[in-house]
């Protein structure tokens, strides 16, 4: 399809956007070209093919499909096929005697009347194959785009394409739960959430992983590796068919049962979608599936990802575009998704897809010929659709740019997502773990980084996800505590210097990444209790082994073991944000970072946030400043015994606050001990107090009391 006239109307809301960020005005047209290639793509989609709804919904016409008197259709859109037939076991593997009526615009359609007595005439459970004859008359065997499922038997290399269509399919229970205010997202792989080595399946994750989601105070479960690939070490990011979810799990009902009970657990459900790329599987994937490299690609090298050696789509293509929509849509209409996180949002934005470039935030960066902006416009209009036919579903951006207003109404000229990973984080801790002593972290830098962010734009912070578990790389538990992970974490053994700092700036790195970071929180399976190993899938190199490609649950339910004190801190977490939603409140007012005492404080929700990272240094006078005037006393505290620490805090003090400003606060606290009789107790108004207690290595959340709630 020829590139869309950008001559449209303005932005209606821009003006918004650019009174926000003052610095965004020089590049007001560039806001404008994209509104306007957004909206001559949408209205050209509402006079041509019915409107949107109508578009999307394309999945129920493409591929395969039964009618209600048992009939079958059949669709594909193959532009550089000679000729099109349908195969497999209902005709006998005949490729000719089914075959294809050539339509407009390289579609291909077929009707298979029902059998006697209304029966399909393709069984549920049938394998099939559209057989494609190609230009040089080559004869292709595909599978087709819009398959429902495949799979493959062990003794085959290339997956089957197999008719799904049982006489009675999944029937959803319960609704999905409202839109959260803010998200606390357990990152998860169904394949790897066992402690056996083997490929685990939905039915494993429903009744096995996702009440321990519930118990650890997780209120959303992202999803990886669903949509079907064929090459499992992939991680699910070299996608060969798009519409089939992975059947190495269990069946399509068993993924629709599973979301089910989680929405029944008050879980909502995100899926990591691929649509930045696609396997160059031609047997069973996407590529060349007309017998050409442009169906659905750019042709020649453009349509070649250097670096992951995949199929880039021409987002600019009608079909494509018909084709990635629905199937946004039939995740969340089908299998009842509540959003998605984008994987490889970068590599769409830019012609050079981030390939050794460098992003300085100068704003020349995210402006000019090097921006795909057809890709741009694709996400727009995904946002678009899904905001305007599932307002309550979310979407998330995996940007490594940081493009400005990526994360904004589409009506501003924004990208139209509602959250942006902070990919920033996780790097800074990594670098700080390996590159500095402890007595040299940098307070001003942890909370530049922290909080470095574009304040209109949500972000989902993180300390380390998936990318950080995979073989090559380290946890951040592993990076602590490495080797002795293995040897010194039962409590039957001495605690080791070496642990016991691992144990404690585990639970502090994650405390204040999740309530100074962001608007959400992110956290990958098993990393909650410093899962001791990397994550490496089966293949060659490591003789196929599944050893390493599983997570270890009984380490945290083993009482003998330490593991169970970083899963306890990080359901208190959780629970706590959950009772104050700090995630959802305005940012932090970092009132503290004190660089030779190794110490930050901040408030957030009404809750006081100190962090003392000094290696060794104690402080028993410290006073903290504090807005919000009143009787604060300690609502989390990582030196706390349940949580592998130390125990040198008292939870029965009280800590008074005294009109005495510090550290640009009206007040700051003062500390009451609970033992002291009643007539000793220091009064507000004559400033009786004893200073904040911050022993070495510990993080402490006071709440006030006198706003408890």
């Amino acid at each position: 399809m020829a590139a869309a006239s950008t001559q449209g109307p303005r932005a209606p809301k821009l003006a918004q956007l650019l009174e926000r960020d003052p610095y965004l005005a020089p590049f007001e047209q560039d806001f404008q070209r994209r509104y306007a290639l957004f909206y001559n793509r949408l209205k050209s989609i509402e006079e041509n093919e019915g409107g949107l709804d109508k578009f999307s919904k394309s999945y129920k016409t493409f591929g395969v499909n039964q009618f209600v008197d048992g009939g079958v259709y059949c669709k594909e859109w193959a532009p550089g096929a000679e000729a099109v037939f349908l195969t497999g076991d209902f005709n006998g593997w005949n490729p000719f005697s089914h075959p294809y009526k050539k339509m407009e615009y390289g579609k291909w359609e077929l009707f298979i009347p029902p059998g006697q007595d209304g029966y399909s005439p393709v069984p549920h459970g049938s394998k099939l194959k559209v057989v494609i004859r190609a230009q040089n008359g080559e004869l292709l065997y595909r599978i087709s785009p819009w398959a429902r499922y495949v799979v493959r038997d062990q003794d085959k290399v290339n997956y089957d394409w197999v008719h799904w269509n049982p006489p009675q399919s999944y029937i959803r229970k319960y609704r999905s739960p409202e839109r959260l205010k803010s998200l606390r997202i357990y990152e998860s792989h169904v394949g790897i959430a066992s402690p056996e080595g083997k490929i685990a399946s939905y039915k494993n994750f429903t009744f096995n992983v996702l009440p321990r989601i519930k118990d650890l105070g997780y209120n959303c479960v992202q999803l990886m590796a669903i949509m079907e690939h064929a090459y499992y070490a992939s991680f699910g990011y070299q996608v060969t068919s798009f519409f089939a979810a992975s059947s190495r799990y269990g069946t399509p009902d068993d993924l629709k049962e599973m979301i089910d009970v989680a929405h029944s657990m008050g879980i909502t459900v995100l899926l990591d979608v691929v649509h930045s790329h696609a396997s160059k599987n031609s047997e069973d994937g996407l590529n060349k599936f007309d017998g050409t490299d442009s169906c659905f690609f750019h042709s020649g090298p453009k349509g070649t990802h250097q670096l992951w050696d995949s199929r880039l789509f021409d987002y600019s293509n009608w079909e494509v575009l018909r084709f990635l929509l629905s199937n946004l849509r039939m995740w969340i209409e089908d299998y009842g998704f509540d959003g998605f996180r984008f994987d490889g949002v970068t590599s769409m934005l830019y012609h050079h897809h981030g390939i050794g470039t460098g992003f300085s935030g100068d704003y020349n960066e995210y402006f000019g010929l090097h921006v795909d902006e057809d890709a741009l416009c694709y996400l727009m209009l995904a946002n678009h659709m899904v905001n305007f036919l599932h307002p309550e579903c979310i979407t998330i951006a995996e940007d490594v740019s940081g493009m400005p207003a990526l994360c904004r109404p589409v009506a501003e000229g924004g990208g139209g997502f509602d959250y942006r990973l902070a990919m920033a984080i996780p790097d800074k801790w990594i670098q700080i773990i390996k590159e500095l002593k402890d007595e040299d972290w940098n307070m001003g830098n942890i909370v530049y980084t922290l909080t470095n962010r574009r304040y209109e734009e949500k972000c989902i912070a993180y300390a380390e996800s998936h990318d950080q578990a995979l073989v090559g790389d380290k946890t951040l538990a592993f990076r602590l505590m490495d080797a002795e992970m293995y040897t010194n974490m039962s409590v039957l053994s001495p605690l080791t210097p070496v642990i016991d700092r691992g144990i404690q700036l585990h639970k502090m790195i994650r405390l204040i990444t999740h309530a100074l970071g962001g608007d959400s929180y992110l956290n990958f399976m098993g990393n909650e209790f410093g899962h001791p190993e990397w994550l490496d899938f089966p293949r060659k190199g490591n003789n196929e082994s599944y050893h390493y490609a599983r997570r270890q649950f009984n380490l945290t339910d083993d009482h003998l073991l330490r593991y169970r004190f970083l899963n306890a801190f990080d359901r208190d977490m959780n629970k706590s944000e959950e009772r104050f939603g700090w995630l959802a409140s305005p940012p932090a007012f970092v009132s503290e970072k004190h660089e030779s005492n190794k110490v930050i404080a901040f408030e957030r929700a009404g809750l006081v946030f100190i962090f003392n990272f000094h290696p060794y240094q104690s402080y028993t006078d410290y006073r903290v400043g504090v807005e919000i005037p009143g009787k604060y006393k300690i609502l989390l505290d990582s030196d706390a015994s349940e949580y592998g620490g130390h125990q040198r805090l008292d939870h029965n003090t009280e800590y008074f606050s005294e009109e005495y400003p510090h550290n640009y606060r009206h007040n700051s606290l003062m500390q009451y001990n609970s033992q002291t009789s009643f007539s000793q107790q220091p009064r507000r108004c004559h400033k009786h107090h004893i200073k904040v207690y911050i022993p070495s290595r510990v993080a402490i959340v006071l709440q006030n009391m006198d706003n408890a709630k």
